[in-house]
């Protein structure tokens, strides 16, 4: 008896290291199936107390996701294969295509965030419901769930305790080989059952369009797996920056100085596995120091946060957080957000960092640090609302990464120390040229670093002297960081 399965791509839009495209491919017949569901577009209520409206995904993240399942479609039809494409909620979509190829078993991912469990379960049980085998695998963490050394619901809500106990007790599974494929069903193959067209962005969301190309972005992320592979061997191998790693990852300005591996991973592009094999074999080859140890450590902190949702689900993206803090007052929606989500605060470090999220969909970790602490620590704006900017503008957005840090830097999640940013010390730091302030914040151009840092500090004499009047063509700032 011909047995045909499904295979459901979610956020793991790859052929290599992944177990659920390898367990499908024992069925006789194959049809992989991505489904863009259109609750992750549009305007969407964020729940809860004192509740508010986002947009899920930008333009961005939207152009990114549909790079990476054409290049997906690309992989499987040169292995002889081919992927259907389709608009709708997975539970509606994949028991009518398993109906109209008579499959038999369906295999998917499942991951740990609410919303994505949520769509998970639904799905399986519209599956079930019409009498198919579910089976669903673990596969975009470093670390799999089930070789951790306390059960998820045990893992330590501290980092530090958590990274020693994992690295001292548990090992990292070997990468899964690409399978040989089967072919698809004949219906597929025929035409019968259309392929479908990958849709661009204004096809999911009406309000979306293809981002215009900035060219002072630090990298124009292409998406799929190719090109992530290409990155890796790119940032690893031909420019040897992976010895640096350390030293050069709290950069500002340029392609190189972080390894800019987290849009590929966290819509599943690479694998952590993946990533980890080759910091290994770099080590193995080229040198092994504090560096490359530093990109595993981070690696293992993107596990942290996915086994931490996975533990504590809907109470990590709540005002109060996992440490339930009901001491702590928020701001809601007001003149203060608006003028930080459009990167008018007066502040040019951090006003710099949001129009480079804006305008190209990524920001550095040193940057995301400040204008989260800024936002919440320094403006006593609801931490969620920032987070949900974040979520839709990043190109590298992960539910339980970006939540997490968030909530950490709010003082509701995985701390319980203090985690307020001096943004004028980080700008001297970090920035000493205010080159990368200068790079975002144009009208900045003419000012010498310590005054491109502080313009508020500025005299009218200097103000008229360097061209840069404060409230007309720079903002005074809402809030001095100096006191």
């Amino acid at each position: 008896m011909t047995e045909t399965a499904l295979v459901w791509f979610r956020r793991d839009l790859r052929v290599r290291d992944n177990a659920t495209l390898a367990a499908a491919a024992d069925a006789d017949r194959l049809i992989p199936v991505y489904c863009f569901d259109p609750r992750e577009y549009g305007l969407r209520a964020y729940g809860g107390e004192r509740s508010f409206r986002f947009r899920k995904t930008g333009s961005h993240r939207a152009r990114f996701r549909r790079e990476s399942v054409a290049d997906l479609r690309a992989s499987l039809s040169a292995r002889e294969s081919g992927l259907v494409v389709r608009c709708g909620r997975p539970e509606t979509v994949l028991p009518d295509l398993a109906a109209a190829v008579d499959a038999d078993r369906v295999f998917a991912q499942t991951l740990p965030a609410p919303e994505e469990v949520a769509v998970g379960n639904r799905a399986t049980a519209a599956l079930r419901d019409r009498g198919l085998a579910v089976h669903r695998f673990w596969t975009h963490t470093l670390y799999h769930v089930a070789d951790l050394p306390t059960p998820f619901t045990a893992v330590d809500d501290t980092y530090t305790p958590f990274r020693k106990t994992v690295e001292a007790e548990a090992s990292v599974r070997e990468p899964v080989a690409v399978p040989d494929l089967p072919p698809l069903p004949a219906s597929v193959e025929s035409g019968r059952v259309p392929a479908g067209e990958v849709p661009s962005p204004a096809d999911v969301d009406g309000e979306l369009a293809d981002p215009t190309p900035d060219d002072r972005t630090v990298h124009p992320f292409p998406g799929g797996e190719e090109a992530g592979r290409d990155r890796l061997e790119r940032y690893l191998w031909r420019g040897d920056h992976l010895r640096e790693y350390k030293e050069t990852r709290n950069g500002m300005v340029g392609a190189d100085y972080s390894s800019k591996l987290s849009p590929w991973l966290n819509e599943g592009c690479l694998s952590p596995r993946t990533v980890e094999r080759e910091v290994r074999r770099y080590e193995d080859e080229r040198v092994a120091n504090e560096s490359t140890y530093w990109l595993l450590f981070e690696l293992l902190w993107r596990d942290f946060f996915q086994f931490q949702v996975r533990k504590h689900g809907g109470q990590f993206f709540r005002r109060e957080g996992i440490r339930a803090r009901t001491d702590l007052e928020w701001r809601g929606d007001g003149e203060r957000l608006r003028r930080w989500k459009a990167g008018e605060m007066g502040v040019p470090f951090v006003d710099a960092s949001v129009r480079e999220l804006v305008e190209t969909g990524y920001v550095s970790n040193r940057g995301r640090q400040n204008v989260a602490s800024f936002l919440a620590n320094d403006l006593g704006v609801d931490w969620r609302r920032g987070a949900a900017f974040f979520e839709t503008h990043l190109v590298d957005y992960d539910p339980c990464s970006n939540y997490g840090n968030w909530a950490y830097v709010a003082g509701v999640g995985n701390d319980s120390r203090d985690r307020s940013f001096d943004v004028l010390g980080q700008a001297r730091t970090y920035d000493p040229d205010a080159e990368y302030a200068k790079t975002w914040l144009p009208e900045l151009d003419s000012l010498p670093p310590e005054r491109a840092h502080e313009p508020w500090t500025m005299s009218e004499a200097e103000q008229e002297s360097y061209g840069v009047r404060l409230g007309v063509n720079y903002p005074e700032p809402v809030v001095r960081p100096d006191g």
